[in-house]
């Protein structure tokens, strides 16, 4: 039997979000307890909250939506790349991984991991993640599915130029991102 490992954030009201976003907010609406046939919760949160897939309907216009991605993509074996001592995610750093021949699914442990385990709640406008180059060199590669550990594999800029770049540069091209990994454990 394959080992699977949970590598998601567990999504609650405290949890750190991108700057700006809605924090998850339950609320029950019924309960057992108040004499309701049923519990139900309604749940208020942005689609980027905690672990989640970029869909090109996020950065391009008129790009698909999540659910029409390719499963593909996203099961299977997955090499995981530890990079305690980046700043930034390089194509020299990609070079120096040594991917096995026939990578395609490539996930970053970096020192983002560190804050999921802290359990930080403040978003980290310094976390690392891809420059424009390093989303080439990922696209020049072949690789399809891309996870980072923190909220975006985009680096943070305040007017979200890298960011969107990066997105662009990797969804143009069909590679699946996948953000916000708990890569901690």
């Amino acid at each position: 039997m394959t080992k699977i490992i949970d590598i998601s954030i567990p999504v609650n009201e405290g949890m750190v979000v991108w700057s700006g976003s809605l924090k998850p907010h339950f609320k029950q609406v019924l309960s057992f307890k108040k004499g309701d046939s049923w519990t139900e919760t309604e749940i208020n949160m942005d689609l980027h909250t905690g672990t989640h897939i970029d869909g090109p309907l996020h950065r391009i216009r008129g790009g698909a939506s999540v659910d029409k991605l390719r499963l593909e993509a996203m099961v299977g074996p997955a090499f995981v790349a530890y990079l305690p001592k980046a700043k930034t995610i390089t194509p020299e750093i990609l070079d120096n991984l040594n991917l096995p021949k026939g990578t395609s699914r490539l996930l970053f442990k970096t020192s983002n991991s560190k804050l999921w385990a802290k359990q930080n709640t403040g978003f980290q406008k310094k976390f690392v993640a891809l420059t424009v180059n390093g989303a080439e060199w990922l696209v020049d590669h072949k690789i399809k599915l891309i996870g980072n550990d923190y909220l975006s594999v985009g680096q943070f800029s305040e007017d979200g130029r890298v960011q969107a770049e990066v997105h662009r540069i990797l969804l143009e091209k069909g590679i699946a991102l996948l953000e916000g990994l708990n890569l901690s454990g």
